[in-house]
């Protein structure tokens, strides 16, 4: 080390304090603990030989990257098991829709647009489908387009290129209660949840998605919420929260899931309770199915019974 420090003050123009504080950060990078680390840019910082400059600020850079580091384990992240009602994250959306001319695309365009929520409209007017970038629930979507007097269809909703899976479907089909709920992937952490029911009583249900989609025996049959290993939190993460549905029987969602995977949900189930408490085994369930992303359900005519997508149901 004290060869070092001659060879490094005989062709340096740094102050001995500074060489020496050098040679100090080349030894400890096997002996000396990090607080010889620091000192040398103690050392650097109060050496007033302009000369230093150019080698302060070459080695300065390793402090914001610290306070990056510091700062990023303060973030604090939402909880896994929190569902955000009424809070929608952007998604493509993906509608076929009736049109036949450059007026009709005019039309619906402008009737997207105006509405609060839709960051951008494009129309493929030769597949007669329009794309939708928005936070806004697709009934609000559907609703304005229908406007227009088109018939309208949802074929595809979530990021392009992003999943294998990004979109799955539970469809409640009586004989009592009626529903439809779609989930989304936003990102990794995120999904994104939209439900409509009718047939309900009126108050408060739960509901939830359960391990197993066998509805041999209904509700029953369906195992416990679905929570995966790794999951921390004391509430499950299939926990859905509460559903408040009116006098009429009606019961709409829209919110988001953070830490929901729609690819892991793909055969499980949906459970509805006849009240705000979970712990019966539900009155009515519906099996989760993979449903089209974007771009992928161009068709016009269904393939099972050969109707057209505008008289299917």
């Amino acid at each position: 080390m004290v060869s070092f420090v001659r060879t490094f003050t005989a062709t340096s123009p740094l102050p001995i304090p500074t060489a020496i504080a050098a040679a100090s950060l080349y030894s400890s990078s096997f002996q000396f603990p990090r607080k010889a680390y620091f000192s040398f840019f103690t050392s650097v910082r109060s050496a007033p030989n302009p000369s230093t400059s150019s080698l302060i600020k070459t080695l300065d850079y390793s402090r914001p990257a610290l306070r990056m580091d510091s700062q990023a384990a303060t973030i604090a992240k939402p909880a896994a098991d929190e569902v955000k009602a009424g809070v929608l994250p952007e998604l493509m959306t993906e509608f076929m829709v009736d049109m036949k001319c450059e007026g009709c695309v005019s039309s619906v365009k402008n009737n997207l647009l105006k509405l609060d929520g839709v960051k951008n409209v494009d129309v493929d007017l030769s597949n007669q489908v329009v794309r939708v970038l928005g936070s806004l629930p697709v009934k609000t979507m559907i609703d304005a387009l229908e406007q227009t007097g088109r018939k309208t269809k949802l074929i595809g909703q979530g990021n392009p290129n992003d999943f294998l899976v990004s979109a799955a479907v539970a469809e409640f089909k009586g004989p009592i209660i009626f529903g439809v709920v779609r989930l989304a992937q936003v990102n990794m952490e995120l999904a994104r949840i939209e439900a409509s029911f009718s047939g309900l009583s009126p108050g408060k249900h739960g509901w939830a998605i359960h391990e197993f989609g066998d509805l041999t025996s209904g509700a029953v049959s369906t195992g416990k919420v679905y929570n995966p290993a790794d999951q921390l939190s004391e509430v499950p993460l299939g926990d859905l929260g509460t559903l408040e549905a009116q006098e009429n029987g009606e019961a709409n969602f829209s919110g988001a899931k953070q830490m929901l995977r729609v690819a892991d949900l793909i055969g499980r189930s949906i459970v509805v309770y006849g009240s705000a408490d979970k712990s019966d085994s539900g009155i009515a369930a519906a099996v989760i199915a993979r449903s089209a992303g974007v771009g992928e359900n161009y068709k016009k005519l269904c393939t099972c019974d050969g109707v057209t997508i505008w008289e299917s149901s």
